[in-house]
C-alpha cells in the first residue's frame, strides 16, 4: 500500500507574502492550491482581497476562490466541506494540495474539526442584539472575555456576528464554545500534515507592507471596485462580503460616513489589527514552523518539500 499523500499549509498574517511564496512552490513541485480565505470566495472582490491574477490561475490550479456571489453567505463549516472534496480530488490526480490563506477560523475548522453546536436561538439572538443595542458591542465582549476568554481572545471587541454567537453558546450549552471545539477531531486526521506560518520577525516590517499594499490596491482601483458593488443594488453593508476589511471602510465612505483620506487610513489600523488577530491564533498552532520570509534560510522550505517529493515518487 503506497504511503499517503500530504497536505500542506502555507498560512500567516495578512501582507506577509502567501501567495507570492505558494506560487514559488507550485512552479517547481507537483502542488495545487486551495485558497482558505474567506473573501476570495466572492466574485467581484479581486482588488481589496488580493486575488490571485486569472492569468495566473489559469496556469497554476486553484480551489474555492470565485465560488460565491457576493448576497451569499459562506461559513466555516462549508469551507471544511469544500476544502475535503478538494483535497480528495488533488490526491487522486497524484497531485499535493497546498492550503494558502489567513482565514485561520476556517483552517481551524478544517485541521481541528467543527463543534457539534446548539442550533440557533432566534429568541436568545433577538435578545442579545437588544442589549447591544443599549450597551453597545465593547460591552459584550468584555462579557465574553468573562465567560469564555480563550474564544474573547480570538474575536475582535466589534465582530458582532461572532460574538453573538458565542454567547449563544455559553447560554444555550452552558459550556464555553472555545471548550466544545476543542473536544473535536480533525477531519484530516489521517493524512500526513506540513504546516508552516510566514510572518516577518519584525512588527513594523509587516505594517510598513500593509500600509505599502493598500496604497497599491488603491491605485489599483480598489475603490472604483467598490463603487460597482455599490452600484449593483442587491448589496448592503449589512452583507458578509461588504464587512471584510478594506470593503467595509470604502463602502462607509461612499454612504458619507467619512472623507476618502479617513477610510483609507481606517482601513489600514483595520488591516492591522486583523494581522495581529491573525497571529494571536497562529500562536497556538503547535505543529507550525514559523519562517520568516527576510531570513536567508526562508527558502528552505521548498527544498525540503521537493526532496520529500521526491521520495514519494512524485
Amino acid at each position: 500500500m503506497s504511503e499517503p499523500l500530504p497536505v500542506l499549509v502555507l498560512t500567516g498574517p495578512t501582507g506577509a507574502g502567501k501567495s507570492e511564496w505558494a506560487l514559488r512552490l507550485a512552479g517547481c513541485a507537483p502542488v495545487e492550491i486551495v485558497s482558505v480565505d474567506s473573501a476570495q470566495v466572492y466574485r467581484g472582490l479581486d482588488i481589496g482581497t488580493a486575488k490571485p491574477a486569472r492569468t495566473v490561475r489559469a496556469g497554476i490550479a486553484h480551489h474555492l476562490i470565485d465560488i460565491c456571489d457576493p448576497t451569499e453567505s459562506y461559513s466555516a463549516g462549508r469551507f471544511a466541506a469544500d476544502a475535503q472534496r478538494a483535497i480528495g480530488e488533488i490526491h487522486a490526480r497524484r497531485r499535493v494540495p497546498l492550503l494558502v490563506g489567513g482565514t485561520m477560523l476556517y483552517l481551524r475548522a478544517l485541521l481541528h474539526g467543527l463543534a457539534a453546536l446548539p442550533q440557533a436561538a432566534p429568541e436568545l439572538r433577538a435578545a442579545i442584539d437588544a442589549r447591544a443595542a443599549r450597551e453597545g458591542w465593547p460591552a459584550l465582549h468584555a462579557q465574553l472575555t468573562k465567560l469564555d476568554p480563550q474564544a474573547a481572545e480570538r474575536i475582535s471587541r466589534n465582530d458582532c456576528q461572532r460574538i453573538q454567537r458565542a454567547l449563544e453558546v455559553c447560554y444555550s450549552a452552558g459550556r464555553p464554545i472555545s471548550e466544545l471545539q476543542r473536544a473535536t477531531v480533525s477531519p484530516l486526521a489521517q493524512r500526513p500534515l506540513r504546516y508552516w506560518v510566514l510572518a516577518p520577525r519584525q512588527r513594523a516590517v509587516l505594517h510598513e507592507r500593509l500600509k505599502e499594499r493598500f496604497a497599491a490596491m488603491m491605485a489599483a482601483g480598489f475603490l472604483e471596485e467598490v463603487i460597482g458593488l455599490k452600484h449593483r443594488g442587491d448589496l448592503c453593508a449589512r452583507h458578509t462580503a461588504m464587512r471584510a476589511v478594506g470593503y467595509r471602510q470604502l463602502w462607509a465612505h461612499l454612504d458619507g460616513a467619512y472623507g476618502l483620506e479617513e477610510a483609507q487610513q481606517r482601513s489600514v489600523a483595520a488591516t492591522r489589527q486583523l494581522a495581529k488577530r491573525q497571529l494571536t491564533w497562529m500562536r497556538r498552532e503547535a505543529a507550525a514552523h514559523w519562517i520568516d520570509p527576510d531570513s536567508d534560510s526562508a527558502m528552505s522550505w521548498i527544498r525540503d518539500i521537493k526532496r520529500e517529493f521526491a521520495a514519494l515518487g512524485l
